[in-house]
């Protein structure tokens, strides 16, 4: 059996969502002081790799606690779609281009982009993103979606193009069919085009989204 780690780790100053409240890590006991260790954790639901569920925009949407725990094994399915540029939209005629007709036997599409590697710098706010239509195909599909950018849809910067669209049409299109969202993931060049993906979140009694430790895994 193989393992794949897909997750960022988490550390003081980790990069957030602009507007997320920041990762701080700090020591709040020593060894050396105090005899023990024990560690001060302040973030927020969306920091790191993550998973995002409906109630995220959705004022009646379910949390991840409505959610079985057995969804959060998905039998996933990686579709490459590099070379990408900065802010390159993604629309449903790229998606069925590349993406083969197993898909339906997935509970999960992984899109990747490579955009992982610009991971802790500016760039990566300047992300490909998916489009309204290629939500259509994805919810055509039955799917929950992962990618390894910090959006599905283009995060706002000086540099966004005077054409995207507003706000995040396809968290909510997803989100209005009960789909989950898999944000930040890395690492994807590693593993084969099917596979199982462990992402439990954090055990929140109410979470719109929660960090995750996202394992690809295959026998």
């Amino acid at each position: 059996m193989a393992t794949y780690d897909l997750s960022h780790p988490l550390a003081d100053g980790t990069p957030v969502y602009p507007g997320d409240p920041p990762v701080e890590v700090e020591p709040a006991a020593t060894v050396g002081d105090d005899g023990y260790r024990v560690t001060s954790l302040s973030l927020g639901t969306h920091a790191g790799t993550h998973v995002d569920a409906p109630a995220h925009l959705l004022a009646d949407g379910p949390g991840l606690e409505s959610y079985p725990l057995e969804t959060f094994r998905f039998g996933a399915r990686r579709i490459d779609l590099r070379p990408l540029a900065a802010r390159e939209p993604i629309d449903a005629g790229r998606l069925r281009d590349v993406t083969p007709s197993t898909v339906t036997a997935a509970d999960l599409l992984v899109v990747q982009t490579g955009w992982d590697e610009t991971w802790g710098t500016d760039r990566y706010l300047e992300h490909p993103y998916l489009t309204a239509d290629a939500a259509e195909v994805l919810l055509e599909w039955d799917v929950h979606v992962g990618i390894d950018t910090p959006n599905v849809d283009p995060t706002p910067t000086a540099n966004a193009e005077a054409d995207e669209p507003d706000g995040f049409p396809v968290h909510r299109a997803l989100f209005a069919d009960d789909r989950l969202l898999l944000e930040n993931l890395r690492g994807l060049a590693a593993v084969p085009d099917t596979f199982e993906l462990h992402a439990y979140p954090l055990a929140l009694a109410a979470g719109d989204a929660a960090p995750v430790r996202a394992v690809a895994v295959r026998e």
